[in-house]
Formats: structure tokens, C-alpha cells, sequence
């Protein structure tokens, strides 16, 4: 009988066969996976924003509305999936997200096409542009400004397409829908079967693969931005307008079907991962500390927490009671405020980043996207690791933590306050920051009157086909340059207008004075560009350094078995009051600095052609710092709330003799419910 006791008890101590797959290493791949396709996908909706406010002829508030959808789709079940969703299969909740989430990038693309081809100006090819609409004829009497009213109704029946924007704002909000899962499950996830002590350096590697996802959709937008947006379709020889020009609109809907595409697969492996891992946390934490076989005792007890887990209640009334308890955790709430100003200006930033260097700098909307893309996403990968590496490294309390995240916003404050030396002046523009004859700046570019250089040419003021002067200055069409007759080869971009009278009222002393197509390039700034570059790099550096320690801060600071809740609804603070209405407040208040509207066949207010780049980075960067103000003195104010809360546990603590159990981590009790730390210690101020 004992010798059979012994052989049993033998086999239970052998190994069990080896599993040919490691489930959490392979839920991890998985997760990064998805983690780049999500990635991908929000890239390349910011850097498709400018792309699609010209496709759509649609101002930046409107722009900023559609890519506020994605976040609106995220509200819609948020709190749900996050709650009830840890209850569930969450490996498959997150595989049918990523699912949803690529249906909803192609579903983005599809408006590109049923709306025929883009037209970019009234005049299709270079013969019409060489007539004499466009030119000044002096005492002309035939009118210029509009067709009749029966074109008129043709054409704005034909550009009503542009109202199927709101199916990209549908697209992108199915994307938020099917993003829902993956952060929230896939994180408590990972913080359960992670092997103790080792979650931060997880999430640290999880972020930094994660950027691959904005390199390839960096690369990608900087690629498609250059091409047409109709290439395939139409004979680019008969396309005069380049990359530079205000008008050009890049191959957008390519983007978002490759990241479709790439979401849909990242899909497939969550179907085949378990519920729950052969080997839990628990056990892991057990098996790190002993290396020998449980107790029968241990296993039971094991089993009993296993069950208790799974009766956890799903119901409204343990939704409600959750809600109530993070609800009044104080350094929550505080947390939680805190970083919807943080990353409102990070959202808001990013979205119009591009926008902001286009205008600012004269690159565009290619060049600037390859530029932040290729420099600053390595770094902030670099930044994500380290950040994680530091914080195992050194096995800071919540406080030290705490004070890391401070130390990077400030660091990051200061460079972006570095960032208002370095505006530029704005580019000499006739008729809207300087007179028509190029001799004087005008205080307000509403009705700038016309000069005697091109009073009798009867040119339209909303005919957009700008033109640089041999002066370098820039005009809105050859008409209000006051040019007379036009000229050059087949290849359109050479075309050259002579004999213009405003650039020779200018004073400016050449033979000709002819121009050419396309805005003046703004020289003068090209250093100041430099030193914005340099200091974009260190400041997402010490952003993406500080992000690891707000998703630790966020998970300690609740309950354990409300890690998904609380961050459910910390998302949806972020995503209603954030990322909804950040790009919507930024696009309206860089609106307000457009000097230059288009107008459709309609009449109505189109997208901006120029704005004026001081008082747009004036307000770009100032809006930021507003945002960033109050961040740092929340942040003074939550490490002294955590500080004094600590102070009262400890005394609790020590009046307790140790043993008072703390509800806010039951994974530091031992199986008698006591703490496995000193007693003189409390679960706040352990090493994370």
C-alpha cells in the first residue's frame, strides 16, 4: 500500500509532457500583433487628416469631427467589454475586435470609390488655364465670377458627393468599436499570467513592438501622399499641381486598406488561445519562490480561488457596486484627471502635428510625415523600454513611480515651451498679408482692396491657381498678378506667366517679370525647422519614457479585481472628453487662422488654401501648454495624497501588529490571509 502511495505520488512529481506551444508567450505575440495593427491604423488616420479635409472639401473642425469617431465607437461599449468582458473568453473578445476594427479601416476607404474623380479647380487642363479667364485683360466686360445658374446646380449636384465623408466617420467608428477589447483585456490579461514582478517589463516590450506599427504607417502615408489620389485612373501628365500645392490630395484610401487588411490577420490567433493559461499567476508566483510540488492543501486552496474568481457577479448590481468603489477611490479620480489633460494635448498635438509643420516649415504633407515618422518613432520605442527597464530595475514604490512620471512631463513642459522661439514669420502673400502690389502688409486679410496694378482686369477672387512671382511673392491666380500672356511646354508645372504688372509695381527690377506656377517656398525658416526636429525627438523620448509608469500607477492604485473596470473607464474619460473633443477644439481654433477659404460650385465654405502660419503655431502650441499647465501641479498633488495615505496605512499597520489585510492586493496575503511582506510594510509602499 505504500509502496503504490509512493509510486502515485511519484508520477504526480514528473513533469507533465511538454506543451508544444507556451500559450502566454504566444497570447503575447498575438497581443503585439494586434498592438501594431492598431498602431498602423491611427497613424494613419492622422496623417490622413489633411488628405481627407481637401478630398472632402471640409474645414479642420469637420476633419477633426471624423477623427474623433474612433473614440466615439469606443464609447459605445467601452465599459462593458472592459467589465464583462474580463468575465469571458477574452482572447476571442480580442480576435473579433481586430476583426471588426480592419472591416472598419476598409470600410474608410470605400467613399474613394463612388465619388468619381477629384477635381481640384474648375479648369481641367492647361489649355483652359491659358485662356483668358485667368488672365488680366484690361477693360474685359464679360463677367468672371460664376457660370449660370442651371451649371451651377449641375455642379453642385455632382460635388454633394463630398457629404459621403460621413461614411469615413462611419468606418473609423467601427474601427473604434472593434478596438474596444484589445487594450483593457489584453493588459489584464497579460497582468494575470505574468510571472510576478515581470508585468511592467512586459508591457514595456509590448509598447516598444508596437512601434513598428506607426513606422510602417509613417512610411506608408509619406509613400501614398506623394502619389496622386486618382492614380490608376487618370493620366497624371494632365495633373498641373504638385505635392506642394494646397490642392493636392495623395492616395489616402490606399492606407487604410493595407491596415484593414493587417488587422483582419492579426485577428486569426486569439481564436486558438485558451480562456484561461495552463499555468496562472498564482502558480507562477508560487513555482518562482519553490521549486517544489504543492501541498494537496495549496492545490485545494488554489482551486477554491480559481472557483471564487469564476463566481464573481455579472450582473448591473456588481457592475454598479464596482463603479461606486472606483468612484471614491480619491487617487484615482485625481489620477484620472490628470492624465485627460495629458494626453488631450497629446491628441490634440498629433492630429494637427502635420499640419502644423506643412505651414509652418513649407514642407509638405509627405516630407513632414516621413520626417516625424522615421525620427521620432524609434525614439519613442527606445523611450517605452527603457521606461519599463527603469522601473523594474530600480523596484520603485507607487510614489517613486509616481515622481518618474512628474520628472518626464516636466522635462517634456520645458521643450515644448522651447518650441515658441521657433516660429515663422508668414510667407509674403498678395491680397492676403501683403497689398497687391506687393509694397505694403496689411493688417487684416478680409477685403483687401485691389491695386491699380489689376483694378481693370475684373479678376475672381475665389479662383485659386496660385502663382510665384519673380519678387517672391505669392498670388492667388495670374489674373490678380496682373499677368498678361502665359506660356511654356507640354509639361504643365513649366507653364510661365509674362508681363505682369504687380510684380513690376513691386519694384522689383528684372526684364519680364513673369512667374510660375505654385506658392513662393518659405527660405528663411529652414534652420528653425532643424532645431523643431531636435526637439521633437527628445520630447516624445521622455513621453514615451513616462507612459509605462501611468499604466502601473492606473493598475495599483484599484483593486486588483477591478484592473479592467478601472481601466475601461479611465479609456472612456480619455476617449469622450479627450480624444472626441480635442481634435474637434483644435481644428475649430486653427480654423480661426485661415486666411483663405475655398469655395464649391455651391458657394458654400470649402477647405482652407492658406493660413496664417504665426498665428496658427501661436495657437497650435499655446493650446498645448494650456493643457500642460495644470497637469504638473496634479501630479504635485497625487504624490501627496499617496504619501499621506501611506503614512495612515502604515500606522494601521503597525497597530495591527501586521495584520491587516489589504483588500487593494490579496495576492500579498498568504493562504491564512496574512501578509507575506514584513508587517511594518504596506502593499503601497512595496516595490512594484
Amino acid at each position: 500500500m505504500d509502496q503504490t502511495q509512493h509510486s502515485s505520488k511519484t508520477a504526480e512529481v514528473q513533469p507533465s509532457r511538454p506543451r508544444r506551444c507556451d500559450g502566454f508567450k504566444m497570447f503575447l505575440a498575438a497581443l503585439s500583433f494586434a498592438y501594431v495593427s492598431k498602431a498602423l491604423a491611427g497613424v494613419i488616420m492622422k496623417t490622413s487628416i489633411t488628405q481627407i479635409e481637401r478630398r472632402f472639401d471640409i474645414p479642420s473642425s469637420f476633419a477633426g469631427f471624423i477623427d474623433g469617431g474612433f473614440e466615439i465607437g469606443n464609447l459605445m461599449v467601452i465599459i462593458f467589454v472592459s467589465y464583462f468582458g474580463s468575465k469571458l473568453h477574452r482572447p476571442k473578445l480580442i480576435g473579433i475586435g481586430c476583426f471588426i476594427m480592419g472591416l472598419g479601416s476598409i470600410i474608410t476607404a470605400m467613399p474613394h470609390f463612388f465619388m468619381g474623380y477629384y477635381r481640384f479647380s474648375s479648369e481641367d487642363d492647361i489649355n483652359s488655364l491659358r485662356n483668358t479667364t485667368w488672365k488680366c485683360l484690361a477693360n474685359q466686360t464679360t463677367s468672371l465670377t460664376g457660370n449660370s445658374p442651371e451649371i451651377m446646380g449641375k455642379d453642385c449636384e455632382k460635388v454633394s458627393k463630398s457629404n459621403m465623408w460621413i461614411y469615413v466617420l462611419m468606418g473609423n467608428m467601427i474601427r473604434g468599436i472593434g478596438e474596444t477589447p484589445i487594450v483593457p483585456l489584453g493588459v489584464s490579461y497579460i497582468d494575470d499570467f505574468a510571472t510576478e514582478g515581470h508585468s511592467s517589463m512586459y508591457l514595456g516590450i509590448l509598447n516598444t513592438v508596437a512601434m513598428i506599427g506607426p513606422v510602417i504607417g509613417f512610411i506608408m502615408s509619406s509613400m501614398f501622399a506623394r502619389m496622386y489620389v486618382d492614380i490608376g485612373y487618370v493620366d497624371l501628365r494632365t495633373i498641373r499641381i504638385t505635392p506642394m500645392d494646397a490642392r493636392w490630395v495623395g492616395a489616402w484610401w490606399l492606407n487604410f486598406l493595407v491596415s484593414g487588411l493587417c488587422s483582419i490577420i492579426s485577428s486569426i490567433p486569439f481564436f486558438f488561445l485558451p480562456k484561461i493559461l495552463n499555468t496562472s499567476q498564482r502558480e507562477r508566483k508560487s513555482s518562482a519562490s519553490l521549486n517544489v510540488l504543492k501541498t494537496d492543501e495549496e492545490k485545494n486552496h488554489m482551486t477554491n480561488l480559481t472557483k471564487q474568481e469564476k463566481k464573481a457577479p455579472v450582473n448591473m448590481t456588481g457592475f454598479l457596486c464596482s463603479m461606486k468603489s472606483i468612484l471614491t477611490n480619491k487617487l484615482y479620480v485625481l489620477f484620472v484627471v490628470l492624465t485627460l489633460l495629458q494626453i488631450s494635448s497629446f491628441i490634440g498635438a498629433f492630429t494637427y502635428v502635420f499640419k502644423f509643420v506643412e505651414q509652418q516649415f513649407s514642407k509638405s504633407a509627405s516630407q513632414s510625415t516621413f520626417t516625424l515618422g522615421l525620427i521620432n518613432v524609434p525614439t519613442m520605442a527606445v523611450g517605452m523600454f527603457l521606461g519599463g527597464y527603469i522601473i523594474k530595475r530600480f523596484k520603485w514604490t507607487l510614489v517613486g513611480i509616481a515622481k518618474f512620471a512628474l520628472f518626464t512631463s516636466l522635462v517634456s513642459y520645458v521643450l515644448q515651451l522651447l518650441n515658441f522661439l521657433l516660429l515663422c514669420e508668414n510667407n509674403s502673400f498678395a491680397g492676403l498679408t501683403m497689398t497687391y502690389d506687393g509694397m505694403n502688409s496689411v493688417d487684416s486679410h478680409i477685403d483687401v482692396p485691389l491695386s491699380y496694378c489689376n483694378a481693370d482686369c475684373n479678376c475672381d477672387k475665389n479662383q485659386w491657381e496660385p502663382i510665384c512671382g519673380k519678387n517672391g511673392v505669392t498670388y492667388i491666380s495670374p489674373c490678380l498678378a496682373g499677368c498678361k500672356f502665359s506660356g511654356g511646354d507640354k509639361n504643365l508645372n513649366s507653364t510661365v506667366f509674362y508681363d505682369c504688372s504687380c510684380i513690376r509695381d513691386s519694384g522689383f527690377q528684372t526684364s519680364n517679370y513673369s512667374a510660375h506656377l505654385g506658392e513662393c517656398p518659405r527660405r528663411k525658416c529652414q534652420n528653425n525647422y532643424y532645431f523643431y526636429i531636435a526637439f521633437q525627438v527628445v520630447n516624445y523620448f521622455f513621453i514615451a519614457m513616462g507612459s509605462t509608469s501611468y499604466i502601473l500607477i492606473l493598475l495599483k492604485t484599484v483593486q486588483p479585481e477591478l484592473k479592467s473596470l478601472a481601466m475601461g473607464f479611465h479609456a472612456l474619460v480619455i476617449r469622450a472628453l479627450g480624444g472626441i473633443l480635442a481634435p474637434i477644439y483644435y481644428g475649430a481654433l486653427i480654423d480661426k487662422t485661415c486666411l483663405k477659404w475655398s469655395v464649391t460650385s455651391c458657394g458654400a465654405r470649402g477647405a482652407c488654401r492658406v493660413y496664417d502660419a504665426a498665428l496658427l503655431g501661436t495657437v497650435y502650441l499655446g493650446l498645448n501648454t494650456s493643457l500642460k499647465t495644470p497637469v504638473l501641479i496634479l501630479f504635485f498633488i497625487l504624490i501627496y495624497a499617496m504619501k499621506k495615505k501611506y503614512e495612515r496605512n502604515d500606522s494601521k499597520t503597525l497597530e495591527n501588529d501586521g495584520k491587516i489585510k489589504d483588500e487593494a492586493n490579496p495576492d500579498t496575503l498568504n493562504k491564512n490571509g496574512y501578509h507575506s511582506v514584513p508587517p511594518s510594510t504596506s502593499y503601497d509602499e512595496t516595490p512594484l
